[in-house]
């Protein structure tokens, strides 16, 4: 685990505050160079999506709100586009 990171503080936190469950993939602690997790692939994927709309590629806006509003937008319209 990377030392600056609590995992069981933010898994704890984001039980109490956004009632979800957070699964951890943790590397296995034997192996040495790349390898694969499950699952994150996903995530990445998500945000190289996302770094593709202009305005969520800088931290622009002041509120996270409004940060919030535009992925909507850009999740609709990466949807829209690929029903279309």
């Amino acid at each position: 685990m990377d030392g600056g990171f609590d995992g069981e503080a933010f898994m704890q936190w984001v039980m109490d505050f956004c009632r979800l469950i957070v699964l951890m993939v943790l590397r296995p602690q034997q192996t040495k160079g790349f390898i694969l997790l499950k699952k994150r692939w996903v995530v990445e994927r998500t945000f190289g999506w996302l770094m593709g709309c202009r305005r969520l590629v800088r931290d622009y806006e002041l509120l996270p709100e409004t940060s919030e509003t535009f992925i909507y937008l850009a999740m609709i319209r990466i949807m829209v586009r690929r029903l279309a």
